[in-house]
């Protein structure tokens, strides 16, 4: 069975960094692209940011594309977002997503996801 674990979240001050990690266990990282997503309190559930199982291929979305880098590390069959410069409007439960795709192609926002992690929470403070 496919187990996705986010780790990393916590609470920061505005103009802080995170970085999440994404740890993937019974399949390894390699086999997916790989996303990011996250839901603030109230509301829908965002796409972040994605890349391909290549890693060549990123998306992000536009508010966050500044200040965040996705990447992995398929060594250790982890990926990570990393974030900059935070912003209260950056406060939400952070996922991480899987799907099966070709190497050089990245997860899209609206895609079907094949595993999702539980989240983990950021708290930005202003």
């Amino acid at each position: 069975q496919v187990r996705l674990v986010e780790s990393g979240g916590g609470l920061v001050e505005a103009g802080g960094s995170l970085r999440l990690a994404c740890a993937v266990s019974g399949r390894p990282l390699s086999a997916y692209g790989l996303a990011w997503f996250r839901q603030a309190p109230g509301k829908e559930r965002e796409f972040v940011a994605s890349t391909s199982r290549s890693g060549s291929i990123t998306h992000y979305e536009d508010a966050v594309k500044a200040r965040c880098t996705i990447s992995r590390n398929d060594a250790k069959s982890t990926g990570y977002l990393q974030m900059s410069s935070l912003k209260p409007d950056d406060t939400a439960v952070y996922f991480c997503a899987v799907q099966t795709l070709p190497a050089d192609t990245a997860p899209a926002p609206a895609g079907v996801y094949d595993y999702w992690g539980q989240g983990v929470q950021v708290t930005v403070s202003a």
